[in-house]
C-alpha cells in the first residue's frame, strides 16, 4: 500500500535512460511516485548539438511545469513531497528547494545548478556528485557543501562518489561497477527521503 502522505517527484525525462526503473524502485519503497515528461517526448540525444535543444528545454523553465504537478499532488492530500533531480533536473529540483513546495530534495550529478541556487535552498538537501564528472565537477560540489555547512538550519548531505563519470545514476551500463555505484546512489537517495518524508 502506498502512503499518500509521502511523495517522490523526479525531475527529468523518460528516455533514453533508466528513469522508469528508478521511479519503480522508489515506488517499491512505498512512495507515491510521479515521473513527469518535462521534455514532452523530446529528450536530448547524446551526440546531437546541445544548444538548440536547450533553447527548447531550458532547465530554468522546468519549475513552471513542476509547480502545477506539486499543487495537484497536494490537492490529493499528499502532505510531504520529495524531489530528485538528475542532471538537467538538478536545476529544477534546486529551484523548487528555494520555496515551500517540497520537504526534501536530492540532486544527482546536477548540471546547470549554481552556487546561488544552493545559497537559496531552504529544505533538507542531499547532493551526489561524481569524482570524474566534467559537467558538475567535484570542485563545484565541494563549493555546494561549503555553502550548506554555513547554513546549519538546513539539513544537508553531500557526497562525491569515487570513480564515476557524469550520469552514473541514470545512464549506467550493465557492468558490475556501474550497477553497484548506481544502486548505492539510489539507496542514498531513498535513505534521504526516508529520513525526511516519513512521519
Amino acid at each position: 500500500m502506498v502512503d499518500l502522505a509521502n511523495c517522490y517527484v523526479e525531475s527529468g525525462g523518460f528516455a533514453p535512460s533508466h528513469s522508469r526503473e528508478i521511479a519503480d524502485k522508489v515506488a517499491a519503497a512505498g512512495y507515491y511516485t510521479v515521473l513527469p515528461d518535462f521534455f514532452r517526448g523530446d529528450p536530448y540525444q547524446h551526440g546531437a548539438p546541445l544548444t538548440p535543444w536547450l533553447k527548447k528545454h531550458a532547465p530554468e523553465e522546468g519549475i513552471k511545469d513542476a509547480i502545477p504537478i506539486i499543487e495537484a499532488l497536494k490537492g490529493r492530500g499528499i502532505t510531504k513531497i520529495g524531489v530528485a533531480g538528475f542532471c538537467w533536473g538538478g536545476k529544477v529540483a534546486a529551484d523548487l528547494s528555494k520555496y515551500p513546495y517540497v520537504e526534501a530534495t536530492v540532486l544527482l550529478h546536477p548540471t546547470y545548478t549554481t552556487t546561488e541556487d544552493i545559497q537559496g535552498d531552504k529544505v533538507p538537501i542531499s547532493i551526489l556528485g561524481g569524482e570524474k564528472d566534467t559537467y558538475c565537477k567535484p570542485e563545484l560540489v565541494k563549493e555546494f557543501e561549503n555553502i550548506l555547512k554555513s547554513k546549519p538550519e538546513v539539513d544537508s548531505f553531500v557526497k562525491i562518489v569515487p570513480g564515476v563519470d557524469h550520469g552514473w545514476t541514470l545512464r549506467y551500463n550493465s557492468s558490475e561497477f556501474a550497477l553497484k555505484k548506481a544502486a548505492e546512489s539510489h539507496n542514498d537517495m531513498l535513505d534521504w527521503f526516508e529520513m525526511h518524508l516519513r512521519y
